[in-house]
């Protein structure tokens, strides 16, 4: 139990992971990687490598210790840890691993001088406060998915109906249960989880469901990474009729309802989770407006496909943006990077409106500011990372 001596101790600590906490986080990592391959599968490597992953975590701990006096004001934050644990199927066994590797890191990290006994026995209170509170919350998540209709817990095998090119850096799987059973609905803009083996290898990855829910199949869109090994077998190994395996969709990124007007704003493969949203709004009368930023239009995917939707759909308007000009492409409605001018044109002429967007992090980063300057409400100005978290200020 997390007693108050050891709400004093964490909170004294915060300064020492304002300055080290990647570094302190890093260490984890690798240690609790190399001694444990069994959840190895449950951690995309590249982000490890780029650091993101570290930094993502760095910040989660930061947060629950600058916060252990109100674990009420962490909502957001649990929530979308939950929704990615729950998509990569994160189980109860997993906790203690990743508590005996995080106290070890930090009287490896810091010292026994700073990480005295006091000090691990006040964080290894607080890590299984925290750990006990996601664990419930899991667990409910789980339940709930195994009971609902077409509901299933742990991994389910899915048949590759279709495979289509949809750009040339992104293409679509349309995934079907290979039992023929019934399918659990999903709220657009939410992501499932995936396990192949690679060489061997056992990989874990989510993916938005990029269209909505259809009731026979999911739909997932995928853009080949450089050097990335799930995006690789995808594209390159896996073929129709093929099957993988597929874990229930979560996300807390999903469309509201709402008669406001709806902005969504995309970047390259970020257009994924808001084709569903799309889709889903199209069934109102709201009005919608659709901007993409892509580098040219040879991976601008999905393209023909909004436009045929905006030609019969007249609450739907939409803008392209080509980061750079290509003789071959179709026209594009600005050439370059998106700018605060160019958005504020793009926008509905009221400011009162719900704006969702995704892409790169620099895009990102943009976006977001735009959106506040231009006199968007922050409650109304929603985002999701495809990988880590990251700070957008």
């Amino acid at each position: 139990m997390l007693s108050n001596e050891h709400r004093e101790i964490v909170k004294a600590t915060i300064p020492l992971l304002e300055s080290g906490g990647e570094a302190l986080i890093t260490h984890f990592y690798k240690s609790m990687l190399d001694e444990h391959p069994e959840v190895r599968p449950l951690f995309n490597q590249t982000n490890q490598a780029s650091g993101a992953q570290p930094r993502a975590l760095a910040n989660a701990v930061l947060m629950y210790a600058r916060h252990i006096d109100r674990l009420g004001e962490l909502g957001g934050l649990v929530e979308q840890i939950v929704s990615k644990h729950v998509a990569l199927q994160i189980l109860p066994e997993h906790y203690p691993i990743v508590g005996r590797c995080l106290l070890r890191a930090i009287r490896e990290v810091l010292g026994a001088e700073i990480a005295t006994d006091a000090v691990l026995a006040a964080w290894g209170a607080a890590y299984q406060q925290l750990a006990d509170i996601l664990i419930g919350i899991e667990e409910a998540r789980y339940a709930e998915r195994a009971q609902a209709p077409g509901g299933w817990r742990g991994g389910r095998l899915f048949r590759v109906a279709r495979k289509i090119a949809e750009s040339d850096e992104i293409t679509s799987f349309h995934l079907r249960p290979a039992d023929g059973g019934a399918l659990l609905a999903f709220e657009p803009g939410q992501y499932i989880g995936l396990r192949v083996v690679v060489d061997g290898e056992a990989l874990q990855r989510n993916y938005s469901l990029s269209a909505a829910p259809q009731g026979d199949e999911y739909r997932i869109s995928v853009k080949r990474e450089a050097g990335g090994t799930v995006s690789n077998y995808l594209h390159d190994r896996l073929q129709e009729n093929d099957t993988l395996e597929l874990f229930p969709p979560s996300g807390h990124f999903t469309l509201a309802a709402s008669d406001k007007p709806l902005v969504l704003i995309s970047g390259g493969v970020g257009i994924t989770p808001t084709l569903a949203m799309l889709q889903a709004a199209l069934k109102t009368q709201r009005p919608v407006h659709f901007i993409h930023a892509a580098r040219h239009g040879g991976v601008h995917a999905f393209r023909a496909w909004v436009d045929e939707m905006a030609e019969r759909h007249p609450q739907l308007k939409r803008y392209y943006c080509y980061a750079e000009r290509r003789d071959e492409d179709p026209a594009a409605d600005a050439i370059g990077l998106i700018d605060k001018q160019q958005l504020e044109q793009w926008l509905p002429a009221s400011r009162d409106i719900d704006a969702y967007f995704l892409g790169p992090l620099p895009f990102m980063k943009a976006i977001k500011r735009y959106l506040t300057e231009l006199g968007v409400p922050q409650a109304q100005s929603r985002y999701e990372f495809f990988g880590p978290a990251a700070a957008l200020e």
